[in-house]
């Protein structure tokens, strides 16, 4: 295959891909950018395959169909709660496979055209440094927010003193030894690097608490795609390049929105532990403090007179796959002529957008959807709020405790509305281990029960 048609087939590749996020920005479009994006990472396999340097057809057959087996077999499994864990676990083969590239790169560079061992050139040498460290610190970052997710290992923040200090110190520690490598191929500076940006993918991630890691996800993503571009420059691979600096981007305008959206600071995510420093909570001890419960006959009669109803989903209601069953109730409820809304928080979930991918799933109209800014202002005229699941996103001490970690963080105001119908197993606090005043509030009524098992004896008494 010519250069040029090469290259044209790339940039189609490109395009499509860049017609996929298009795509993937909305409910509505996201399947249609999925299959575009399908036939872009065709079109692109099939032309890299068709290079004349491609020679170990055997090998790549046997990755395809290994990796093509279990991708599958993942996919048929996995449960919508797992999605987050899943996204990470990604992530960190994309920071496995940059570090591996790099490593065949510089230990055969006359394969690659970028000089020979011991003499390669200076601006790959830059351009290898920059994408094994970032991929190495993706793949234990990664790694770790696994961990967290799938409950492996605490989602409070670890931090220990000169924490900070430690961090910084490795980071120019990796500085210094890619200018060593750079200026004297030396095998030793690129092992280095790549065991201390292994360790410092640890080291950034581990502080950082269980209610940021939508944020922290979001973030791994952008690294993934940046390493993915730094080895794409050292390789002269343009679709690489494209392709990379694409998740790159995206997954950094999705932090920042995710950092709005929390009241976090977009340059302490990228340095990394963030979190909530102290890992407790201000809150009062919640055994004293009264609570007024309910059975889903009494929810049933209070939405049953209502006139406008906004549900807010949250975890919850992914753990127990509740999406369903509240699809139905909301059908019952417009079949009554009552107003039902959707309300969600740009970081409900353990993901971006994990809330609107269960809603979609349960073909909730994508119309009756709306985000925190769309919507925060009508909690105030609605009758009822109906809370499945989500607790820190709605937790009033985001603005009423300064000393709360999630102090600061925009959430959604249903305590405004007339009553607020809350759905939890019990009183404990939410990931961000912040007891939740909105459960003891005298418009609250709780309702103790498994989300979905609540939902459904709602929806049989209306």
């Amino acid at each position: 295959m010519s250069s040029d048609l090469t290259g044209l087939l790339y940039l189609i590749a490109a395009v499509c891909f860049i017609m996929a996020l298009r795509g993937l920005s909305s409910p509505e479009t996201a399947r249609r950018g999925n299959g575009i994006g399908i036939a872009g990472m065709v079109i692109a396999i099939g032309t890299t395959l068709a290079n004349p340097g491609v020679v170990s057809f055997e090998m790549i057959a046997a990755g395809i169909v290994i990796g093509g087996a279990i991708g599958t077999a993942i996919a048929l499994k996995i449960e919508m709660t797992a999605l987050p864990q899943l996204v990470a676990a990604f992530h960190s083969l994309v920071g496995l496979a940059a570090v591996a590239v790099a490593t065949a790169t510089f230990f055969a560079p006359e394969a690659y055209g970028i000089g020979s061992a011991g003499k390669i050139h200076t601006t790959s040498l830059i351009e290898l440094a920059i994408g094994t460290a970032i991929g190495a610190v993706t793949f234990t970052g990664s790694i770790v927010a696994f961990a967290k997710l799938q409950g492996l290992v605490s989602g409070s923040p670890l931090v220990f003193p000169g924490q900070h200090l430690l961090n910084g110190a490795m980071g120019l520690a990796i500085i210094a030894l890619a200018a060593w490598m750079v200026m004297t191929n030396s095998t030793e500076a690129f092992w280095l690097i790549v065991i201390l940006s292994l360790i410092f993918g640890f080291m950034i991630i581990l502080p950082i608490g269980g209610a940021d890691m939508p944020v922290v996800i979001s973030m791994l993503n952008s690294y993934s795609g940046w390493a993915a571009c730094g080895i794409g420059f050292t390789l002269s691979n343009t679709l690489l390049i494209i392709t990379g600096a694409l998740v790159g981007s995206s997954g950094a305008i999705l932090s920042y929105v995710m950092c709005k959206g929390m009241n976090r600071s977009f340059i302490s995510v990228i340095m990394g532990g963030f979190g909530a420093e102290n890992g407790a909570t201000s809150a009062t001890s919640s055994a004293d403090k009264p609570v007024k419960s309910g059975s889903a006959e009494d929810a049933a009669f209070i939405m049953r007179n209502a006139s406008k109803i906004i549900v807010v989903p949250g975890y919850g209601m992914a753990v127990a796959q509740a999406q369903h069953a509240l699809r139905e109730m909301g059908d019952k409820l417009k079949a009554e002529g009552i107003e039902v809304k959707y309300a969600v928080h740009p970081v409900a979930g353990r993901m971006p957008g994990h809330m609107n991918v269960l809603l979609a799933e349960a073909n909730v109209p994508y119309d009756e959807v709306f985000e925190l800014d769309e919507i925060n202002n009508e909690f105030a005229t609605a009758d009822v709020t109906y809370v499945i699941g989500a607790n820190d996103v709605t937790n009033p001490a985001a603005k009423t405790d300064p000393q709360s970690p999630i102090y600061g963080m925009p959430i959604l105001d249903v305590e405004k509305s007339t009553t607020v119908l809350f759905i939890k197993r019990s009183l404990s606090p939410g990931y961000a281990g912040v007891d939740n005043s909105l459960f003891y509030a005298d418009n609250t009524m709780m309702l103790f029960a498994d989300a979905k098992k609540m939902t459904e004896e709602i929806v049989q008494a209306l």
